[in-house]
């Protein structure tokens, strides 16, 4: 037995073709032009639907253990597999934080009962995730990070990165210095602070990226930014590839299509870290997105109750939702207007974060049979109130959109069907 995708436009990492594809016992077991439908079991026919390995999404948080009424690993997988993501790596603020084997477990152990992806978890950098002491990361981590808060001390961070350079780990950097936000900050130090709100300054990201590469250049180990919102953290990562150090970034689908001047009133759902940057920030962005210098497009999904995200820019919590929208609102923001190939839409969100974290990705014989069906003649209204997610605080709430995830793959069997 087993599962038939027949008739689809397979996304081959540059291109399309026509192609059948046979899934069996978890695996890719058979490509071809013609593959017939008898005794397979479960048949899909994907006339005029594009058929993609399974997106990886590096920058998830999923709440759980610790802050269950956000989000559970049920709901957050829910979410990934209705957004096309066959993957997701997990972050570490969590409760019991995973800076030991044994914290770890705690997480993993939901994961095994509840999730309906692949959840890659990553530890933290420091234990606790308070900056001050080292963690010793274990097998079964993804990496290391302490992502929502950056390492403040460069003592720690070069202890950090020395270890990981010699064990092969992977560090995935929030970037952010605080003593240069200033107290409450929660917008961009643009127009929206000239108009009296704490401004989050450009520097404060790009000052300590510039201390880490400074770092990685001595440790080499293998470094990844965050969610990247500035022109100068651009080119800082661009200098760095160029000079042959081991970094990869990523940007969010929020940072990517919109700016300061899109948050049009004062509500939560613009809320996020980093802030919504200036125009010519996004312009950066999406140029090195283009030209190879961003590796993937993460979501940062983020999401928080929603007593926590009406209260305005001011006093909401920091983080949005993105799982569910996020292929949608870059396909029609970036390939429908023509300033993005479809093709570099799905290898930044398939192929680009599959080589960060050393992933085997593809459509190929013998491959996990993770795969994404997607529609791109749909068109649909993204209604945050249908999410699988509890988190409901995005910017595209209401967005009108084209192209849909109809279904999803996770080793061979359907778990997603729109």
């Amino acid at each position: 037995m087993g599962l038939l995708i027949k008739n689809g436009l397979l996304y081959t990492g540059s291109g399309f073709i026509k192609r059948d594809l046979l899934c069996r016992d978890s695996l890719i077991a058979e490509i071809g032009e013609d593959i017939s439908g008898e005794g397979y079991g479960e048949y899909i026919d994907a006339e005029n639907l594009v058929v993609s390995p399974g997106f990886v999404d590096l920058h998830t948080h999923l709440r759980e253990p610790g802050a269950s009424y956000k989000e559970t690993i049920s709901t957050g997988t829910a979410a990934a597999v209705a957004g096309g993501f066959t993957t997701v790596c997990a972050m570490p603020n969590l409760n019991p934080v995973p800076d030991s084997a044994e914290n770890l477990v705690v997480q993993q152990e939901i994961i095994a009962r509840d999730a309906r992806c692949q959840v890659l978890p990553f530890m933290s950098i420091t234990l606790r995730r308070m900056g001050v002491h080292v963690t010793s990361p274990v097998a079964g981590c993804v990496g290391i990070s302490d992502d929502g808060s950056g390492v403040q001390s460069e003592e720690v961070m070069a202890e950090a990165m020395n270890q990981a350079a010699r064990r092969d780990i992977l560090i995935s950097a929030h970037c952010e210095d605080e003593n240069l936000v200033s107290e409450g900050g929660c917008v961009h130090d643009g127009v929206l602070a000239k108009n009296g709100l704490a401004g989050i300054s450009s520097e404060s990201e790009y000052l300590q990226l510039q201390r880490d590469l400074r770092l990685v250049e001595k440790y080499r180990c293998r470094y990844h930014v965050c969610h990247v919102s500035t022109k100068e953290s651009i080119g800082m990562v661009r200098k760095a590839k160029s000079d042959g150090l081991p970094v990869s970034c990523e940007v969010t689908p929020h940072h990517a299509l919109l700016c300061e001047d899109d948050v049009v009133c004062d509500d939560g759902r613009f809320k996020m870290a980093p802030p919504l940057r200036s125009s010519q920030d996004r312009s950066a962005l999406v140029g090195a997105l283009l030209d190879g210098t961003v590796d993937a497009i993460a979501t940062d999904h983020a999401p928080h109750a929603a007593f926590e995200k009406n209260r305005g820019l001011k006093d909401s919590a920091m983080g949005v939702v993105g799982l569910e929208c996020a292929f949608a609102a870059l396909y029609t923001d970036l390939v429908k207007t023509a300033v993005m190939p479809f093709e570099r839409l799905l290898f930044l969100l398939t192929f680009g974060p599959s080589n960060v974290i050393k992933l085997p990705c593809g459509l190929e014989i013998g491959n996990k049979a993770n795969i994404t069906l997607i529609d791109p003649n749909a068109t649909w209204v993204i209604d945050s109130r249908e999410f699988f997610s509890k988190g409901r605080s995005t910017p595209f709430d209401g967005k009108k959109v084209a192209g849909k995830v109809v279904s999803t793959i996770f080793e061979g069997k359907k778990v997603y069907q729109l």
